[in-house]
C-alpha cells in the first residue's frame, strides 16, 4: 500500500508503507561523509598504500591487478577516505555510477580524486544500498545532474542529495539484497563458464588451425595430408560493396547495412549480398575485422565481401581461420587519419589449408564450441533481464518479501 509520494532532484517516488526516501548523504557515518579521494597521489611507492581509481571499478568489483600506490603520509592526509570493509566506492567521472563494495583485501587502501566513498551507517545494509545506486532510476538521476560537457563529472554535492528509497526495517533491506545477490551469483557463474569456454575455443583454434592437433577422418584415422599455403585471391573473389548515403539508412529495416565497423551502420529495405557471407571491414579503426553475416544485407563502400568460394575451401573453415588470423589481417592497414586495408594486400594474404575433408571436420568442432558459448551468453542475457525486472519490483516496494524477521 502506498502511503505518499516524494519528489527529489526532479524524480517522483511512490513511497510504500514502511519505506522512506533519504538523501544518500544522510545514510553515511557523520565522521566519514561522502567524499572523493586523494587529489595528487604523487609518484608510485613500492609497498605503498593502494589507491582505487575509476578504471579499477569493473563490473561491480575492484580489479586489483593494476592499482596505483601512494605514500602513507599522503594517504594519512585523506584519513576519512581510508577504506574499511563494507564501504561502497563509486565512480564520479568516466564510468559514472559504477559502484563496488570493499572487501578484506582493500582495508586501509585509499581512493583517488575521481572516486567517492560511501560509508554507510549500521542501520543501512550496504548490499541493498549498492543495488539501489545501481538501479535504472538512480542512473537517470545521476545522468540529469552531471557537470561539464567534454569531461562530465558528478559533483559530491549532488551525490549527497541523490534520493534513495529504503525500507525502514533492516531485515527487509537484507532480504531484498540477498534475493538480488543470488541473481548476481547466477550471472557471475555463467560469465565464468563463458570465460572458460572462450579459453577452450582459443586453445582449439591455436591447435586445430595450425595443424598441431589432427582430428580423425571418416575411417577413424588421423588426417595426415600435408597442409598447403594459398593466397586469399585463389580461394575466393573479394568484392567491395556500394556506399549508401546515411540519409538512406534507418534505425530499422529489413536488411542491415555493413560499411566498415563491427556493427551495422543502419538498416535498409534493399540488399545486394546474399546471406551466409564472410565480410571484412575495409576502413576505419576496425579495418580488418572479420564477420559472418547470416542474413541478406547491404554491403557498403567500406566492406569487403568474400564471394565465389573455390572448391578447395570449406566456407565455415574459412571464416574460422580468418577470425583466428584477424589480428594479423588488421596489421595490413595503411594510413593514419582513416586507416584502411588495401584490396591487393587482402588478396595476397596467405592461409594455411588442409584438405577440404579436414577443413570440414575442424569447422564442425569450432562451430560446436561457438554454439556452446552463444547458449551461455544468451543465458547470461536472460538472467540480467530477470534481475532487471526483479530490481524494478523489489527496489520500489511494488513486491514485498514475506516471512521477514522483526
Amino acid at each position: 500500500m502506498t502511503e505518499n509520494k516524494a519528489k527529489k532532484l526532479g524524480l517522483e517516488f511512490e513511497v510504500p508503507e514502511g519505506w522512506k526516501v533519504y538523501e544518500l548523504g544522510k545514510l553515511v557515518e557523520e565522521k566519514r561523509p561522502i567524499s572523493y579521494g586523494i587529489v595528487q597521489t604523487g609518484d608510485p611507492v613500492e609497498g605503498g598504500i593502494p589507491c582505487v581509481r575509476v578504471t579499477d571499478i569493473v563490473d561491480g568489483q575492484i580489479d586489483r591487478s593494476n592499482l596505483i600506490t601512494t605514500s602513507k603520509k599522503i594517504s594519512d592526509g585523506y584519513k576519512r577516505t581510508q577504506l574499511k570493509k563494507g564501504d561502497l566506492v563509486m565512480a564520479l567521472r568516466g564510468k559514472i555510477g559504477q559502484i563496488a563494495k570493499i572487501g578484506d583485501e582493500l582495508v586501509g587502501a585509499n581512493l583517488t580524486r575521481g572516486v567517492a566513498l560511501i560509508a554507510l551507517k549500521d542501520s543501512f545494509f550496504n548490499d541493498f544500498i549498492l543495488h539501489q545506486i545501481s538501479s535504472e532510476r538512480t542512473a537517470k538521476v545521476l545522468e540529469r545532474n552531471l557537470n561539464g560537457s567534454a569531461l562530465q563529472e558528478l559533483s559530491i554535492g549532488i551525490l549527497r542529495k541523490v534520493p534513495i528509497l529504503v525500507p525502514i526495517n533492516l531485515h527487509e533491506q537484507r532480504a531484498i539484497a540477498q534475493v538480488l545477490g543470488k541473481m548476481d551469483e547466477a550471472i557471475q557463474t555463467t560469465e565464468r563458464l563463458i570465460a572458460q569456454k572462450e579459453l577452450r575455443k582459443k586453445w582449439l583454434m591455436q591447435h586445430l588451425l595450425m595443424g598441431k592437433l589432427r582430428l580423425l577422418d571418416q575411417n577413424g584415422r588421423l588426417f595426415e595430408e600435408e597442409w598447403k599455403e594459398q593466397p586469399l585471391k585463389k580461394i575466393c573473389k573479394i568484392t567491395k560493396g556500394e556506399q549508401l548515403n546515411r540519409l538512406d539508412l534507418d534505425k530499422t529495416g529489413n536488411y542491415p547495412s555493413y560499411s566498415g565497423g563491427i556493427s551495422p551502420s543502419g538498416y535498409t529495405n534493399e540488399w545486394n549480398t546474399a546471406e551466409n557471407t564472410i565480410i571484412i571491414s575495409e576502413g576505419g579503426n576496425s579495418c580488418g575485422y572479420v564477420n559472418f553475416i547470416t542474413t541478406k544485407f547491404w554491403s557498403g563502400g567500406h566492406c569487403y565481401s568474400l564471394l565465389e568460394l573455390n572448391k578447395i575451401i570449406d566456407r565455415d573453415f574459412l571464416f574460422q581461420t580468418l577470425k583466428f588470423n584477424e589480428p594479423s589481417i588488421m596489421k595490413l592497414r595503411v594510413g593514419s587519419g582513416l586507416p584502411n586495408v588495401q584490396k591487393k594486400d587482402l588478396e595476397n594474404y596467405r592461409l594455411l589449408l588442409p584438405s577440404v575433408e579436414e577443413q570440414t571436420a575442424i569447422a564442425r568442432v569450432l562451430q560446436t564450441a561457438d554454439q556452446e558459448i552463444s547458449l551461455l551468453k544468451a543465458k547470461a542475457d536472460k538472467l540480467r533481464e530477470q534481475k532487471k525486472g526483479m530490481m524494478q519490483l523489489l527496489l520500489t516496494g511494488k513486491v514485498r518479501l514475506k516471512n521477514l524477521e522483526n
